[in-house]
């Protein structure tokens, strides 16, 4: 399989501070990878090595076979690239600024395609940029990479502000890039966006990549949160190979399930009287701290 980014062992320190420490993963042809962790834990910095904005202190990074530091103004002609915080000209309109980007990439604007995207982001092109809220600023960007042709879309954050009607478009343009062969890297830390889109996963905490592959291989991304409450007591339950991190209280049982045992654990409650049954999905947060708590010994 083709492979278009490449990460191998980069590493970035701000002063004293490890900002990344040896994050490898990679990127193919034809498909999204999630890169996904908490805030602060080294998206944003990696994602800036990519585009060459700075350079990394050590390992290697290439776009298309190319080194993203030396190659930089080759790279970005075929890369379309989103930021969480998309800050504007104040005294230019949207439609302005989404023009301007396009005649920066040396592209031949495809006014269809944009006039497509403005009506299916319900965006008003004809405002000064100073007007607008967070959302309809990403939306700026938003139309102006998907209106661009690129071999690799890099998004950083990219629905922040949007609304959820708003995050479905953004996810159904990235599917359809999909389709015409580009490839995405989605940079989030909002678990049910990642799980609609990708294909892999690397996740990254504290500057270290922690676990990387399929949604399917990393099985416990899809468990939710259950709180059971029963009129009888139930001593069983941590036995059940549906149920994980078993916990009590106040007469609650509150655990992990994985999705794909949803009918076992119903089977499993019937003959119970269920006083009070809340489900949840998992946050990503919890998920970090459950990781780092089972390799450090649970320091």
């Amino acid at each position: 399989m083709e492979k278009v980014i490449e990460i191998n062992a980069i590493e970035k320190s701000f002063g004293k501070t490890k900002a990344l420490n040896k994050v490898s993963f990679e990127v193919n042809k034809g498909e999204i990878v999630g890169f996904i962790g908490p805030n602060g834990a080294g998206k944003s910095t990696t994602i800036r090595i990519l585009l060459g904005l700075i350079k990394a202190d050590g390992g290697s990074a290439t776009l298309f076979g190319k080194d993203v530091w030396k190659d930089a103004v080759d790279i970005h002609k075929r890369v379309a690239y989103v930021p969480g915080d998309v800050n504007l000209w104040p005294n230019l309109t949207g439609g302005q600024v989404i023009d301007l980007f396009l005649s920066m990439r040396g592209a031949k604007v495809d006014k269809e395609r944009k006039e497509e995207l403005i009506k299916r982001f319900e965006f008003d092109p004809t405002k000064k940029c100073r007007a607008y809220s967070k959302g309809n600023r990403q939306k700026v960007a938003l139309i102006a990479a998907f209106s661009a042709e690129a071999d690799v879309y890099i998004f950083d954050e990219p629905t922040a502000g949007l609304d959820p009607l708003q995050e479905r478009v953004f996810q159904r343009c990235a599917r359809e890039v999909l389709d015409k062969g580009a490839s995405v890297l989605l940079s989030s830390h909002i678990l049910s966006e990642v799980e609609q889109l990708c294909d892999r996963v690397a996740i990254i905490r504290q500057g270290e990549i922690v676990e990387s592959g399929s949604l399917v291989d990393l099985r416990h991304l899809t468990r939710s949160q259950i709180t059971l409450k029963t009129k009888e007591d139930i001593h069983t339950i941590d036995s059940q190979d549906f149920a994980h991190d078993v916990t009590r209280d106040k007469g609650e049982i509150v655990f992990q399930l994985d999705s794909d045992h949803l009918d076992d654990f119903l089977r499993f409650i019937q003959p119970y009287t269920v006083l009070k049954l809340e489900s949840a999905p998992p946050k990503l947060e919890d998920l970090f701290m459950r990781h780092y708590e089972s390799t450090k010994g649970g320091v």
